[in-house]
């Protein structure tokens, strides 16, 4: 097999499957809280599904384990249909599935302050509610606070009044 179809061959085995046929790796070292297996279903919910489950041959998860699980229950379990989306990929021994885990997880990286911060006060200047952020991202109001440029008391105005933010306000304040 030539470099680039190997590079493609799991791409051509996307299938939807019963959710109940896929069965945990027992040597996953990555551990989600429950808040952010909620922000997960909400991103499927937000985006649709955008990231199969990788398995291998005899239906063991690689990587996706807890896209996996958050598919097992409501509302996503009725949504799909008791489905999953997967690629199987095939490794020569049981250590190309560890490294395929091990590597899936540390390649998807951390947020850096500075881009969060822009990033969250671009959604307050486009008028998002503190409620939407939060909900969205999987952040508190605290935390939102902390990424904003707003002192304490601007930020408590805007927590009370509708959970609404207005740019013109913004700009009376500057």
């Amino acid at each position: 097999m030539q470099n680039n179809d190997k590079l493609f061959a799991p791409l051509g085995t996307l299938q939807w499957i019963e959710r109940n046929k896929l069965r945990p790796n027992d040597y996953n070292p990555n551990k989600v809280s429950k808040e952010n297996l909620k922000l997960l279903t909400q991103s499927i919910l937000t985006n649709g599904w955008t990231l199969p489950i990788v398995v291998r041959p005899d239906m063991t998860i690689i990587d996706g384990f807890h896209r996996w699980t958050v598919a097992g229950e409501e509302p996503l379990f009725s949504m799909l249909g008791g489905k999953v989306p997967v690629v199987i990929v095939s490794h020569e021994d049981e250590s190309g599935n560890i490294y395929g885990t091990v590597t899936h997880n540390r390649a998807r990286g951390t947020h850096l302050l500075e881009p969060m911060k822009a990033i969250v006060q671009r959604l307050i200047d486009e008028g998002k509610t503190v409620e939407e952020i939060g909900k969205q991202l999987g952040m508190r109001p605290e935390e939102i606070f902390r990424l904003s440029n707003f002192t304490r008391e601007d930020f408590l105005n805007m927590m009370v009044k509708d959970n609404k933010y207005s740019s013109a306000q913004f700009v009376t304040k500057i």
